[in-house]
C-alpha cells in the first residue's frame, strides 16, 4: 500500500467503508498482487461477507482518459451480462481523496493462459464477450472511424519518443521506420470492408489477461484498460499477433494452431453474429497488430529510463530489450511480408 502514496489514508474513508459496507474501523488487510504499465491491484477478504477482492489503482492511461477508471469500469458493466468479466462493486475517478482512479471488484479464481493447452478456452471466453450485444445508441466507448488508421496513427504517436530520444539506437531507429512504413503501405492497399458486426472488444489480449479454470469450470477475460466498440476481427487479431503471444512468454503461434483456434473461436459464436469475412479480416489485423506491440515497446523502453516512473517491472524491462533486438524485429519483418 505505501507505493500508492496516500492509499492508506483512502481506504479508511467513509466515502469507499459505506459503499462496500466495511466495518467503519478498517479490519482487512491489502496484499499487493502483480503489477501491470498502468495500474497496481490489491486483493483484500471483506470482513463481513469473507469474499475475496480485488482493488485496483490507476497511474496512468494509455487512451489519454482523464477518468481512466470510469472508462474501464463502464466496459466491464457493459459485459457482466457476458459471465467473463469480473463485477464492479465500486468506482471512483474523481481523484477528490487521491491522486488516482480506484475501482474494486470482485476477485475471480483461475491461472494465465496456457498457448499450447487452453486456446480452446480463450475461444470460448472471446466467444461469449464478443456476443454481448451493444447497442447502436451506445456513446460510453470510443469508436474509430478507420480502426487500421487508428493503430498505425496511434503507433506514430508512441514510436515519436523513441525517435526523438537521444537514447534511442539509430540502427534501430531506422529498422523501425521501415517497419512502419511496410505496414502503412498494407494497410493502405488492403480494402478492409466494414464489419457487419460490432462489439465491446479488449484490444490487449495478452495471456495474463485471462484465467483460465479449466473444463466444466469458469474461464474469465479480467483486464480492460482499452477497451473499444469495434470489429471482433481486432480483437482477435490482436490476441492471435506474436508481438502478443510471445509478451509473457516465448510463444509464436503456429499457422495451423491459429487456423484451429478460429475454427473453435467460429463454432462457439454459432448464430450469435454475423461473421461473414471475420477470418480475412483477421488476418490483416494481426500483421497491423505487430507494429502497434513494437512501437509500444520502443515508447516503454525510453520511459523507463527515467528515474521517476512509479510502476517498475524487471520481467517488463528484459522482454522490452527482446523486442527491440535485431532477431525479433526480422522476425516482424518475415511475417509482414508473407
Amino acid at each position: 500500500m505505501e507505493r500508492i502514496k496516500g492509499l492508506n489514508e483512502y481506504v479508511k474513508n467513509e466515502k469507499y467503508r459505506k459503499a462496500l459496507n466495511l466495518p467503519n474501523e478498517q479490519e482487512e488487510e491489502y496484499t499487493m498482487l502483480a503489477q501491470g504499465e498502468y495500474n497496481i491491484n490489491y486483493s483484500f477478504t471483506h470482513p463481513k461477507t469473507g469474499k475475496k477482492l480485488l482493488l485496483r489503482v490507476n497511474c496512468g492511461s494509455q487512451m489519454h482518459l482523464e477518468n481512466q477508471i470510469g472508462y474501464e469500469c463502464h466496459a466491464l458493466q457493459l459485459l457482466e451480462a457476458s459471465g467473463r468479466t469480473p463485477k464492479v462493486l465500486y468506482v471512483d475517478g474523481s481523484r477528490k481523496f487521491l491522486d488516482h482512479g480506484v475501482l474494486v471488484m470482485e476477485y475471480l479464481p483461475g491461472k494465465a493462459l496456457d498457448y499450447h493447452t487452453d486456446l480452446k478456452y480463450a475461444a470460448e471466453c472471446l466467444a461469449d464477450i464478443h456476443s454481448v450485444r451493444i447497442p447502436e445508441s451506445e456513446s460510453g466507448l470510443i469508436r474509430p472511424e478507420n480502426p487500421l488508421t487508428a493503430i498505425l496513427e496511434e503507433c506514430e504517436e508512441m514510436v515519436k519518443i523513441y525517435m526523438d530520444s537521444p537514447l534511442g539506437k539509430d540502427r534501430m531507429k531506422r529498422k523501425i521506420r521501415d517497419l512502419l512504413d511496410k505496414a502503412w503501405k498494407k494497410a493502405k492497399e488492403f480494402h478492409m470492408e466494414d464489419s457487419p458486426y460490432q462489439c465491446c472488444i479488449n484490444t490487449e489480449l495478452n495471456s495474463t489477461n485471462f484465467l483460465i479454470g479449466g473444463e466444466g469450470k469458469s474461464n474469465y477475460l479480467i483486464d480492460w484498460e482499452k477497451p473499444l466498440f469495434g470489429d471482433p476481427a481486432q480483437d482477435l487479431g490482436h490476441f492471435l499477433a506474436p508481438t502478443t503471444t510471445f509478451w509473457k512468454t516465448d510463444v509464436i503461434l503456429r499457422e495451423e494452431e491459429i487456423g484451429n483456434f478460429l475454427n473453435e473461436y467460429l463454432k462457439c459464436v454459432g448464430a450469435r453474429f454475423d461473421i461473414t469475412g471475420l477470418k480475412e479480416r483477421t488476418k490483416v489485423f494481426m500483421e497491423i497488430t505487430c507494429l502497434r506491440g513494437i512501437t509500444w515497446c520502443a515508447m516503454a523502453w525510453v520511459q523507463y529510463q527515467q528515474p521517476d516512473k512509479l510502476i517498475i517491472n524487471e520481467s517488463t524491462y528484459r522482454k522490452l530489450e527482446d523486442y527491440l533486438s535485431d532477431g525479433f524485429l526480422e522476425k516482424i519483418e518475415m511475417f509482414l511480408e508473407q
